[in-house]
C-alpha cells in the first residue's frame, strides 16, 4: 500500500541541453544577483583573494592546499548566490558555507581535482622535459628551436587536457551542496552537462575572456566585480541546466 506525502524521487544528475543564447542570461543573471548585496559580495571576494594569496606564498604545500579548498569555497559562494536570491541578506560567513554542509564530500572533490592536475603537470612536464632537453643537447639554433617548440606543444597540451578536468568539476561542487550527490557521481554529471552545452559555454568562455582582460586593466581590482558576477553566473547555468531538467 503506498503512504503518502509520496517521497520525491531522489535527484540523479539529469541535466538539459540548453540554446546557445543561454550563455548571455548566466551572466546576466550574474550581474543581477551580484547588485543585490555589492558591498557583501566584494567583501567576500576580498577574503577569497587574501586567502588564495597567503596560500600561494607558501611552496608546493600552498598550491596543494588552494586545489583542496576550491571546492569549499566555490560552495560558499553558490550558497550565497541562493541566499541573495531568495531575498535574504547575506553575511560573510555564508562564505563558508561549504565548511558547514557536505563537506568532506567537497573536500574529497579538491583532492580528486588535485589528483587530476598532478596527473596533467606530470604528463606534460615529462613530454616537454624531454623535448627542452633533447634541444638543448643539441646546442645549435636548430637545437633551441626543439626546445622552444616543445615547450609550446606542453602549455598546449596542458591547456587541453585541463578541459575535461573543468568540465568534471564545473557543476561538481553545487550538485555536491544542493543535492547532496556524492563526488564522483556529481563529477560524471557535471562533465556530462558540460558536453551535452559544449556551445553554449564556449560563447561563455569567450565572454569571460574578454571581461577577464578588461577586469585586469584597472590593477585587477574588476575582478571584485567580475569574480562575484561569474558565481552568480554559474549558479544560473546550473539551476538553467539541472533544476530546469
Amino acid at each position: 500500500m503506498e503512504t503518502f506525502p509520496i517521497p520525491a524521487p531522489a535527484f540523479t544528475g539529469d541535466s538539459r541541453s540548453v540554446s546557445a543564447g543561454n550563455a548571455f542570461e548566466w551572466l546576466r543573471r550574474g550581474w543581477l544577483t551580484f547588485m543585490l548585496n555589492p558591498g557583501a559580495w566584494i567583501a567576500m571576494t576580498i577574503i577569497v583573494f587574501v586567502i588564495y594569496f597567503g596560500l600561494s606564498i607558501v611552496p608546493l604545500l600552498g598550491q596543494l592546499a588552494a586545489n583542496l579548498l576550491t571546492p569549499l569555497l566555490v560552495a560558499g559562494l553558490l550558497a550565497a548566490c541562493r541566499k541573495a536570491e531568495n531575498g535574504q541578506t547575506l553575511e560573510i560567513p555564508d562564505l563558508f558555507a561549504g565548511f558547514k554542509t557536505n563537506s568532506g564530500e567537497l573536500a574529497v572533490l579538491g583532492l580528486l581535482y588535485m589528483a587530476g592536475m598532478l596527473v596533467i603537470v606530470a604528463f606534460v612536464a615529462l613530454l616537454g622535459g624531454g623535448s627542452v632537453a633533447g634541444g638543448m643537447m643539441l646546442g645549435r639554433p636548430a637545437g633551441f628551436g626543439i626546445a622552444f617548440g616543445g615547450m609550446m606543444l606542453a602549455l598546449l597540451l596542458s591547456a587541453l587536457l585541463s578541459i575535461p578536468l573543468v568540465m568534471a568539476m564545473w557543476f561538481a561542487p553545487a550538485l555536491v551542496l544542493f543535492n547532496n550527490m556524492q563526488p564522483v557521481p556529481a563529477l560524471k554529471a557535471s562533465f556530462n552537462a558540460c558536453l551535452k552545452n559544449l556551445l553554449p559555454f564556449l560563447i561563455y568562455g569567450v565572454i569571460t575572456l574578454v571581461l577577464s582582460f578588461f577586469a585586469a586593466l584597472p590593477l585587477g581590482l574588476g575582478f571584485l566585480v567580475l569574480a562575484p558576477v561569474l558565481a552568480g553566473s554559474l549558479h544560473a547555468s546550473y539551476r538553467d541546466i539541472f533544476i530546469a531538467a
